[in-house]
């Protein structure tokens, strides 16, 4: 309450439930022997109001409950006494005087006008694998009545081991929308200046409030069906067919029903899949080459006598015959389950480890296929590469790096027929990238030309808007990222890609929003770089047709003290745009500051102003991209453009540019390159040896598959030779791998430490053993967008999640009040993943605690900090192998 407490009453409901229909009675506590009240009903507007005399003897006032009252509603009584006659007033007091009071009541009110009763029933309650069940559906409104015509339900059959780890609160739709609404009423009057005191306050502000916005089984997904519509027929009933999968497990089948204006329920039912003999997996889901640990596999006898089973498999690597697992014999008595394992080692070379397990046991029996998500322990990684035309005999000398394992890598050709085909360095470097902010997927998705890909993402953007409408780097951030907003924008329109209306609609306001000031971002770090990333959201606004010359208003146009990028933002602007004043003028300057900038030596193509702001994402490589594409979309400097093509090619160190929106650039600039500049077909075979291997590439079926040799013994030339016609572009690669055995700083250095909690055996770990690690990690400089990446041993999960039956010790280990706190937070089964949207200079640590639940000895990669925008600033610390006893 925003009045005095002196001023305030008490109006207490009979009963603080009351269903529509009924008549609420409420006391009212007045000082007052009679008086007049104000009674309202209230909820974010004046529902209902009228005047009422009140008693002393009897202070009650009636309200009568509609429906439309749901789910809460607010009965306010202003009490308003006159002036008492008789009572003279002195000089230190005036008893007699008008006075009122102000009380307010809350009543939940029920919602049974609204409510759907909603029937799920199966025509039985257990199956067999991959049968059908068949699902009945019966909804009513709650005086057991057909819903309205044209009621629909959405169905969804899912298992209920998913359900375990997160309910799922969406489908409980009445719920959601008749949370608890807030009071949201301001109320002046002049009878505080009739009273004689001073003060105007708000009628009622009560707490809380809100609401409102507010054969062998292999199959084993977690979802048997989804309906977005399935219609009811005039009874209020439908009928519906569920195939279930392979998984022997609990599904709950939901059916979310909604009817006329505002009818909505929620019924669910569940069944079962079960066999007499299970197999149940026991593999860890992602492992590494090298590894060793025991492949376990659960058998369950349900039936109530003993079964004698006989136990055998396969396992199959991809690259030769599959390894046969040595054949067992388990007994099992009624109800019990026992473990069978054998060893495995992960081989060199697997990318799926799929195992085939049979169990058997005369009638009973059981056959499961699980696929092994495979890892190198050591990557393999580029270490040099080249682009060069086969116009002649080409000769290399090549050496295996000396500390390369030698059984891995190799030299790699890939051929193109032209130079915008000539992209293999940098699909590897998109497709291993294992970063899943939005600005990496739309990157990737761009770069590697995967339409299918991006309409993926585009189906999920609305959840990385905010209110705002700017895009955010991840869904579980608070606010939105101008930069990132335009950047999707364009590389997506560059690209010819479309994004959908609603999300384009708000995207498109947000900028403009904060072009004019209505929408604040700061700088990340606190530079003077507004009229920069203006630049960039006008140059995104006008790809999309959403510009206007009076949005230059706001800006002070001085190119010659701007980075490159925003040269090339402006650039852009004015080609698209005819309207802006003085175009041509400023065409002509904008053009003539580029020239002056420009500078190749030899064969790379570089800017004399190499500061570019990278904290919005832009980088030297991305100017040098953009400014072919730029040219090639306006059809200027077209003379030049093969030159400053074959410059921003020389610019890639390891077959590619250095950040993910420079490659995504690029790609599009050596499409359009392409298209202008390269027709001529290519034709025959392409010769490639090294030592005792060679290859014989064919041009027939188009573009031939990369060759990769393997390293010869010693150092000795690798030859690439055209057999045709036509001069094919080659990408040479330098594929090697390398163990790190000592750390690298660039920028960053890391420090890793491992704290076993509660070991069960001191000295050694368990399976079982919760560890707690830390990452302390030294900065030289600020930074946007850095990341840690520690890898995690094989079968580890990550405690903490808030995900069900979680452990909160685990989660309470790491909370200490000197670490660093993360934006983003991937817990994968590989790697714990931290993402900081700004990092300062000087010591930040991390910590999490994973629990080990595979036993054997588990190799790692090194643990990495890298700043994403800025690929120089980086850090690695080598892992030693993790031992885990059974």
């Amino acid at each position: 309450f925003s009045v005095k407490a002196s001023d305030r009453i008490d109006v207490l409901p009979e009963r603080r439930e009351v269903e529509p229909g009924d008549t609420a009675r409420l006391q009212v506590r007045m000082p007052f022997q009679a008086a007049t009240a104000l009674v309202t009903v209230e909820r974010e507007g004046i529902g209902a109001a009228r005047v009422v005399t009140l008693r002393g003897d009897n202070p009650v006032v009636e309200v009568p409950i509609e429906g439309s009252m749901a789910p809460n509603t607010f009965i306010s009584v202003l009490v308003v006494r006159g002036r008492v006659a008789g009572t003279q007033p002195t000089a230190m007091l005036d008893l007699g005087k008008p006075a009122f009071r102000l009380g307010i009541a809350e009543l939940r009110v029920g919602w049974r006008d609204h409510t759907l009763n909603v029937s799920v029933q199966s025509d039985r309650p257990t199956y067999r694998v991959r049968e059908t069940a068949k699902v009945s559906i019966a909804v009513r409104t709650a005086d057991g009545a057909a819903p309205p015509a044209g009621s629909e339900v959405a169905l969804a059959a899912v298992d209920e081991g998913l359900l375990e780890l997160s309910p799922n609160p969406s489908w409980n739709l009445l719920n959601a929308m008749m949370g608890r609404r807030g009071y949201d009423i301001t109320t002046a009057t002049a009878q505080l200046q009739v009273i004689g005191k001073r003060h105007f306050g708000r009628k009622a502000l009560p707490h809380g409030g809100g609401g409102g916005r507010q054969s062998t089984r292999e199959l084993f997904d977690t979802l048997l069906i989804w309906k977005a519509k399935l219609p009811l027929d005039a009874a209020g009933n439908a009928t519906v067919e569920v195939p279930l999968n392979d998984s022997l497990t609990a599904f709950r089948i939901v059916a979310v029903a909604s009817g006329g204006l505002g009818l909505f329920g929620t019924g669910a039912a569940e069944i079962r899949s079960t066999q007499p003999l299970m197999l149940l997996s026991g593999l860890p889901p992602l492992v590494r080459t090298g590894d060793r640990f025991p492949a376990q596999f659960t058998l369950r006898n349900t039936t109530e006598q003993s079964l004698e089973v006989g136990l055998a498999g396969t396992v199959d690597a991809g690259a030769a015959d599959p390894i046969a697992l040595a054949a067992q014999s388990v007994t099992l008595a009624a109800g019990e389950a026992r473990v069978g394992e054998w060893p495995i080692e992960v081989p060199l070379g697997a990318e799926t480890l799929r195992y085939t397990i049979t169990a058997e046991a005369g009638d009973a029996g059981d056959q499961l296929a699980v696929s092994q998500q495979v890892r190198p322990a050591v990557p393999v990684r580029t270490l040099q590469a080249t682009l060069v035309q086969v116009d002649k005999a080409l000769s290399i000398e090549v050496a295996r790096p000396a500390d390369a394992l030698a059984d891995r890598g190799g030299v790699e050709v890939a051929l193109a027929a032209s130079l915008g085909t000539s992209t293999a360095g940098v699909e590897t470097y998109l497709r291993k990238s294992p970063y899943s902010c939005l600005e990496q997927q739309t990157s990737i998705a761009v770069g590697l030309r995967d339409e299918a890909r991006w309409r993926a993402i585009a189906d999920g953007l609305p959840s990385y808007q905010d209110g705002d409408g700017l895009l955010k780097f991840f869904p579980t951030m608070a606010s939105g990222s101008e930069q990132l907003t335009a950047y999707v924008l364009s590389i997506v329109k560059a690209a010819g890609w479309s994004l959908p209306d609603a999300v384009q609609e708000k995207m498109v306001s947000g900028l403009r929003g904060f072009v004019a000031g209505s929408v604040v971002r700061d700088s990340l770090l606190r530079a003077p770089d507004l009229t920069l990333r203006k630049l960039m959201a006008l140059a995104a606004l006008a790809r999309v047709d959403s510009f206007e010359p009076a949005q230059l208003d706001s800006l002070a146009i001085e190119p010659n003290l701007w980075p490159t990028s925003a040269v090339l933002d402006w650039w852009s602007l004015l080609q698209q745009e005819s309207a802006i004043p003085d175009r041509e003028a400023r065409l002509a300057a904008v053009e003539q500051i580029l020239r002056a900038r420009l500078n190749v030596q030899g064969t790379v193509l570089t800017f004399s102003d190499q500061g570019e702001p990278w904290w919005l994402l832009t980088s030297a490589d991305q100017n040098a991209v953009r400014l072919v594409l730029q040219l090639l979309e306006s059809d200027r400097w077209r003379d030049e453009v093969p030159r400053l093509m074959r410059g921003a090619l020389a610019r890639q160190q390891l077959g590619h540019w250095d950040t993910t929106p420079a490659n995504a650039w690029g790609v599009l600039a050596l499409a359009r390159f392409a298209a202008a500049f390269e027709s001529a077909p290519v034709g025959g075979q392409t010769a490639v040896g090294l030592g005792e291997h060679a290859q014989s590439l064919d041009w027939s079926g188009g573009t031939p598959a990369a060759a990769l040799l393997p390293w010869p013994p010693a150092p000795m030339p690798l030859s690439v030779t055209q057999q045709g016609s036509g001069a094919p572009w080659a990408t040479i690669a330098s594929r090697a791998a390398i163990p790190l055995t000592a750390p690298l700083a660039s920028g960053y250095r890391i420090e890793k430490t491992i704290t076993p909690l509660e070991p069960k055996t001191a000295g050694q770990l368990t399976r079982g053993d919760r560890l707690k690690v830390r990452l302390d990690v030294d900065a030289d400089a600020d930074m946007t967008w850095v990341v840690f990446d520690d890898p995690v041993p094989a079968g580890a999960s990550h405690l903490g999640t808030g995900l069900g039956n979680d452990s909160r010790i685990g989660a309470a280990a790491t909370q200490a009040t000197d670490l660093a706190s993360p934006d983003y937070v991937e817990r994968r089964f590989d790697a714990y993943r931290a993402y900081f949207q700004f990092l300062p200079k000087g010591r930040s640590s991390v910590e999490y605690v994973v629990r080990l639940n595979q036993s054997g000895r588990f190799d790692l990669p090194p643990t990495r900090v890298e700043a994403l925008y800025s690929p120089e600033m980086f850090g690695e610390s080598p892992n030693a192998a993790v031992e885990v006893a059974p």
